[in-house]
């Protein structure tokens, strides 16, 4: 892998879940996939979000503060306790001050759709990339608010620190690797002499 190399990890998942997984463990342990402007860009082509031009330090500066607040409350409302997947220097007063920063610069607004039909839309105060990041940050807010504790999972394979969309109420693991990965460890325990 090249500095700008970001593994596109289970693009099926929500993006602001994918901008959460930008933190993720590996052989050689908890890496960042948001350290450069690079990998920011080539995160940004993955997950499908336009780029209104070149993207600099202040994008990737928002982008981690998006992804650590949205880690923190999504660590809390799962009850996670790895600790390597949360930044306990962010309380979660912080993060919520950090997300709602992101969500308060837009605005619902009732657009007309047809002759009879309107539609809720969004009016924004910013521009650029930092308006797709409070897309973002909107959709997170739906995700972390209507039952979270449903919608939302930590994995706890082992050395795993992503956090993934419950498709299915009994889904336990990001993938069926780290479920396979649970039960051989879990057995392992059980097994293991003295």
């Amino acid at each position: 892998m090249t500095i700008d190399d970001v593994p596109d990890l289970y693009p099926s998942e929500p993006t602001p879940v994918r901008l959460m997984n930008t933190i993720w463990a590996g052989a050689g342990g908890v890496h960042d996939a948001l350290s450069t402007v690079g990998q920011l860009e080539r995160w940004a082509r993955q997950c499908g979000i336009p780029s209104p031009g070149p993207l600099g330090e202040d994008d990737l500066l928002l982008a981690r503060a998006l992804r650590d607040a949205l880690r923190r409350l999504a660590a809390t409302v799962v009850n996670d306790e790895r600790p390597a997947a949360v930044d306990t220097g962010l309380s979660v007063d912080r993060a919520l001050e950090n997300l709602n920063g992101f969500t308060a610069s837009c605005v619902p607004e009732l657009r007309r759709e047809g002759e009879r039909e309107f539609r809720r839309d969004w009016r924004f105060s910013v521009h650029g990339f930092e308006r797709e990041l409070v897309g973002l940050a909107l959709q997170a807010d739906e995700l972390l608010s209507e039952r979270p504790e449903i919608r939302l999972g930590a994995c706890y394979g082992p050395g795993c620190v992503l956090y993934y969309h419950r498709s299915r109420s009994r889904r336990g693991w990001c993938s069926p690797g780290c479920g396979n990965r649970a039960r051989v460890a879990r057995h392992y325990r059980r097994h293991a002499s003295p």
